[in-house]
């Protein structure tokens, strides 16, 4: 047995893993919403309470559009992205008819199709859903060659940065840590915020450093290809010199997406990685956002005093930094995607209904009012997006470089294994962590062993 990523480190106490949700089959009698005897069907749409308003007046229009064949009531899930895909699975492994359709997350496509969860789209529904959409939303959407899902929005991370302490933001990973150092050396706000802490986020970041370095996690098919060349060891040394640098955040190893939002605003971070709805936060006043965060001095500080200069004077974006030296990065993409579950029993109304609900007026509406960048090419062209989202060039241009993380059924537990080993990413050993790595993950990938 290899040793640990981090030497000298114990690894937590290990659960078995579970397949899928058939160990909460019991559990799995939740009520839905009955679509009546009489009237027209009634398709239940389940996703996140996230942008919840704008869904349920997507499914309002939706059903006024159907013109009586149909109506669509939105269905609200958990805030966690785990209560939500646990508790589909359990309505899905239950056969529960009152799941029409289905906004699952980016990451589950495989799982589910792999499950017979979601029927795969009948092939003209499938080309009316390629039409104009991006490639990188397209491609959570796909698995083993056929699309099971439309992308309804899209999420990517660019770089934000202080223009006061870096006017020319850096360009790659290596020429921001090396700015960073040298603001700390001078008594400057010199962190670079990224998400750090055991969790999903950690595994965005490896992931994206991993494909911009020309690597891969696993295929489809769950092949290892971490240890093929050695793009993950120089993703594992930025993240270990990133963490363990005099110039990070101390508590880089239990920051989320949030902690850097407020680390920034707070006038403490000179770069931070993250996801367009940290410009909002910025501009939106207290106490739903920082309000232009806290003043800064003429050298950058963080003050108490009015100075009449807030970091909001000097927060910029850029592309997210490049980790081969003229090649550009490959940012991870997030999103929901809407797909017809295998157990309702409306489904060639349900086809018709997704794409309504991801159509244009939709999908712009959750981006200006959700903050969700759309799936829509030709919506980044559009006035009132680009006014929502200035960066939105720099958003784009992440989308149009993406890359997607292990289109697999066993991502979950690959995930899992992961945020796990490269926690707390300091204490990371780039030059003997990728066999440990390797191995761990073909084992999550197979549902072998334990995770954590």
């Amino acid at each position: 047995m290899r040793g640990p990523v981090h030497p000298g480190r114990r690894r937590g106490r290990r659960r078995p893993l579970i397949a899928g949700a058939c160990a909460v089959l019991a559990a799995a009698a939740i009520a839905g919403c009955s679509s009546g005897a009489t009237g027209p069907p009634v398709l239940n749409v389940y996703g996140p309470a996230d942008g919840a308003e704008q869904y349920s007046a997507a499914a309002k229009d939706c059903t006024a559009a159907s013109g009586g064949r149909y109506s669509v009531v939105y269905q609200t899930l958990p805030k966690s992205a785990d209560d939500q895909r646990l508790q589909l699975a359990r309505r899905l492994v239950a056969g529960d008819s009152e799941v029409d359709i289905v906004g699952i997350d980016v990451t589950w496509t495989a799982e589910f199709a792999a499950a017979g969860w979601i029927e795969k789209l009948p092939e003209d529904v499938a080309a009316q859903v390629r039409q104009g959409t991006l490639d990188g939303p397209l491609q959570t959407a796909t698995y083993q060659g056929a699309l099971w899902a439309a992308p309804l929005n899209t999420n990517t991370q660019i770089l934000w940065y202080r223009k006061d302490l870096s006017p020319t933001p850096p360009a790659t990973w290596d020429e921001m840590i090396s700015a960073s150092e040298r603001l700390h050396q001078q008594g400057l706000p010199s962190y670079i915020e990224v998400q750090g802490a055991q969790y999903e986020g950690l595994v965005v970041w490896f992931n994206t450093l991993l494909n911009s370095a020309g690597g891969q996690i696993v295929d489809e098919d769950g092949n290892v290809l971490l240890g093929r060349g050695d793009a993950a060891q120089k993703a594992l040394s930025v993240m270990q010199r990133v963490a363990a640098s005099p110039a990070s955040d101390p508590s880089l190893s239990v920051n989320k997406e949030n902690d850097g939002r407020l680390a920034m605003e707070a006038g403490t971070a000179a770069f931070q990685i993250n996801y367009p709805f940290v410009y909002a936060s910025i501009h939106t006043p207290p106490p739903d956002g920082g309000g232009g965060g806290t003043f800064i001095d003429p050298q950058g500080k963080p003050t108490s005093a009015d100075t009449g200069r807030r970091v909001v004077d000097e927060f910029a974006w850029a592309p997210y930094p490049s980790v081969v030296p003229g090649q550009p990065a490959k940012p991870t993409i997030g999103g929901i995607n809407l797909a017809v579950s295998t157990t309702g029993q409306h489904k060639d109304l349900a086809f018709a209904a997704i794409q309504c609900l991801r159509n244009r007026d939709n999908q712009l509406r959750n981006a200006v009012e959700g903050g969700v960048p759309p799936t829509l090419s030709d919506l980044y062209t559009d006035p009132s997006f680009q006014a929502k989202y200035p960066a939105w060039e720099a958003i784009k241009n992440s989308l149009d470089n993406a890359s997607v993380r292990p289109l697999t059924p066993g991502y979950t537990s690959i995930s899992i294994v992961l945020s796990d080993l490269l926690n707390p990413p300091a204490a990371i050993d780039p030059a003997t962590a990728v066999p440990m790595l390797a191995d761990e993950v073909q084992g999550a990938a197979n549902s072998e062993g334990l995770v954590p």
